[in-house]
């Protein structure tokens, strides 16, 4: 298992930020997230789904058993599509150390949601003249075409619901790993409040290099 490194996601609870001071004595921020207990709950492979992956299952409360292996009722279930399912048994665990110091992740989590807003606040715009009785301060300008299309395109910036959505930031650094608490120190800043769930996952690009 530690010969050669598994494609391995897995769910934690955002516990915040601090800082560290490296090697060098520069110092860097950091963030703390507590992991979530991991299972394989399944394996899908060609012959019988279709399509190869594994299904790992998080925050495990209840024992019970299945084809003769006691699994943990699960609370969440996230698959991912993996080429090579030989390195995964259905029951067993995927312990916190399998992350190790130095190696390079992906985190996803969901961005703080900040209802509906201008275009001002959710999309950078500059706005107009600050001056008086030029009616045009925090406006996006025009939208609509004229008679033809007779329509606004699709993907224009607009007002709108802002926040709230899936983001993925990638190649972020472990600085530091805690098995016994089973936490991850996670180099830099990434979506997400303090307490939510995010999930972690072996980087894509760094696996893409190695083959």
């Amino acid at each position: 298992m530690k010969d050669k490194k598994r494609n391995i996601l897995m769910i934690g609870k955002k516990a915040g930020m601090t800082q560290l001071y490296n090697a060098v004595g520069a110092l860097v921020p950091v963030t703390v997230v507590e992991m979530c207990k991991t299972f394989v709950a399944d394996v899908r492979t060609l012959d019988s789904d279709g399509y190869s992956a594994v299904q790992f299952g998080f925050v495990g409360k209840k024992a019970k058993e299945t084809d003769g292996k006691v699994l943990p009722h699960f609370d969440t279930l996230k698959e991912l599509r993996i080429d090579d399912v030989n390195l995964y048994e259905v029951g067993t665990s995927v312990p916190v150390d399998e992350f190790v110091k130095g190696e390079l992740v992906d985190v996803i989590g969901k961005t703080k949601g900040k209802g509906f807003q201008g275009v001002m606040k959710r999309h950078g715009f500059s706005g107009g003249p600050a001056s008086h009785g030029s009616m045009f301060h925090r406006r996006g300008g025009s939208y609509g075409q004229r008679q033809w299309p007779g329509h606004v395109f699709k993907g224009r910036k607009m007002p709108g619901h802002a926040g709230n959505e899936h983001r993925t930031i990638q190649n972020l650094e472990i600085i530091d790993t805690n098995v016994e608490k089973r936490l991850l120190v996670i180099k830099g800043s990434f979506p997400g409040t303090k307490g939510e769930y995010i999930i972690v996952r072996r980087a894509k690009k760094s696996l893409k290099e190695k083959k």
